[in-house]
């Protein structure tokens, strides 16, 4: 026995590194705040290889003067608000490489929290290549989003003035929202603007109804029978002033994107002829043809055929995640950006949770909102939400077919296939063979086979 331990042969052990292999020595990190950025280059760099800038461009320039003199290639930047934009905007036209992190994503040890540190640690992971760039499309197309963006802002201001247009229409009794269906529509801003102007006459309000408004003058005139205090006409006269003007600087931001539209494409050669539209626009669109843009922008591609996906859905949708989608390798990963996936939670070879996760992913939003809203229509993608929207719910159901969109988006705009949607009745045909498929298998696992009660035949597993 001792003679056989003494013929083994002795395995030399490996030392194992006391440290990761950095696989970016020339890599930099930035703190960002409001009023000054705290830079940590590698030790070996610089006698202080932490320091601190102001934000005003001028420090900002010199920032990169001396990162550039530090040999700084690649920086790890902080997502912090919008002050990481400027720096971001200069490094990246001086040529380094910036990788913009995700806060949630580079925590520091708990108890080390400062400046410094975040800058330390920040070079430190970029160093050993443990940070992944958030994804930030080209600058053509990051003015388009901030257009947009502005736009939608507007949109919100302008029904944040509708609502206090309502809420004194209420105050006073005047129970217009119930007879008309929109009170920013032809009928609603007619008679609110004779209110305002000095007419408190039920009858005579009565008579700029439009000839297509459902409800009856005789309707009408018992709506705006009411007590028309003063301070309230005074308060719906200035919110119906504010209402104007975010109309009017809507439809100035209209005019923006369309010429910066144009001169996204100015260098695009035209596609084919633009596919017919499958539906109609709508009143929040912008005023020029959004559509006949987004098929330039796009080389030939029609988002629209998509169900659910609207003319101004797909420009927010351009806006947002461009028109390249080699920026992700798969649809999965694409869908994972979104926060559309499930994140899975896994511990002892148990599944503890797989719930998306939290993200305010303007695209994401913009899925979950066409994805709600084709509950109401018969097709392929309709029937899928209704189907799991009955078995798992329809917050469920909105995040599954918000991914499948995702999933079809990234496939029409890699130009893999041109969607085409094959019906209702075809998805319901697919998912009863997928089950009767199901339940023959399991028969014979059984033992059993199941028959057809119609004609007698015996489908065998």
């Amino acid at each position: 026995m001792a003679e056989s331990r003494a013929r083994r042969p002795r395995v030399s052990r490996r030392a194992s590194p006391t440290v990761l292999e950095r696989i970016n020595p020339d890599a930099a990190g930035i703190d960002c705040g409001g009023s000054m950025h705290v830079v940590a280059v590698p030790p070996d760099r610089d006698d202080h290889p932490v320091q601190s800038f102001r934000t005003f461009t001028t420090d900002l320039h010199r920032l990169a003067d001396w990162l550039v003199a530090c040999r700084v290639t690649t920086v790890a930047l902080e997502s912090t608000g919008v002050f990481w934009i400027p720096v971001y905007e200069i490094l990246e036209a001086r040529g380094l490489t910036v990788q913009l992190v995700n806060a949630r994503h580079v925590r520091n040890l708990p108890g080390r929290k400062s400046d410094v540190s975040d800058a330390e640690w920040l070079r430190d992971l970029h160093s050993v290549g443990l940070v992944r760039g958030s994804f930030r499309p080209t600058a053509d197309i990051v003015a388009l989003r901030t257009y947009l963006r502005h736009r939608h802002t507007l949109v919100e201001l302008s029904a944040m003035h509708v609502q206090r247009m309502q809420k004194a229409l209420v105050q006073m009794n005047l129970q217009l929202p119930s007879v008309v269906s929109d009170i920013t529509g032809e009928t609603g801003l007619r008679i609110i603007r004779a209110i305002v102007a000095g007419t408190h006459d039920p009858a005579v309000l009565a008579t700029y109804r439009n000839w297509r408004c459902r409800a009856s003058p005789a309707e009408i005139t018992a709506a705006l029978t009411g007590h028309y205090r003063p301070e309230l006409v005074f308060a719906l006269r200035q919110n119906l002033e504010l209402y104007d003007a975010c109309q009017r600087q809507i439809d100035v931001c209209d005019q923006a994107i369309e010429a910066h539209g144009r001169e996204l494409t100015a260098a695009i050669t035209p596609p084919g002829p633009l596919p017919p539209a499958r539906a109609a626009r709508q009143r929040i669109e912008p005023a020029f043809e959004v559509r006949a843009v987004l098929h330039h922008l796009t080389g030939g591609v029609d988002l629209t055929q998509i169900d659910g996906i609207g003319a101004y859905t797909a420009l927010k949708l351009i806006g947002e995640i461009g028109t390249d989608m080699r920026r992700w390798p798969t649809a999965q990963h694409f869908t994972s950006w979104l926060t559309l996936a499930p994140k899975n939670k896994v511990s002892g070879g148990r599944l503890l949770g797989s719930q998306t996760q939290p993200s305010a992913n303007r695209a994401a939003n913009a899925f979950r909102l066409a994805a709600a809203a084709l509950g109401r229509t018969s097709t392929a993608l309709g029937a899928f939400y209704r189907r799991l929207a009955a078995r798992t719910g329809k917050p469920h159901a909105v995040t599954a077919t918000a991914r499948k969109l995702a999933v079809l988006v990234y496939h029409v705009l890699k130009g893999d296939f041109v969607y085409k949607d094959p019906g209702e009745h075809a998805y319901e045909a697919h998912q009863r063979a997928r089950h009767l498929r199901q339940l023959r298998q399991r028969a014979t696992r059984l033992g059993f086979a199941l028959v057809d009660p119609h004609t007698g035949e015996v489908f065998a597993g």
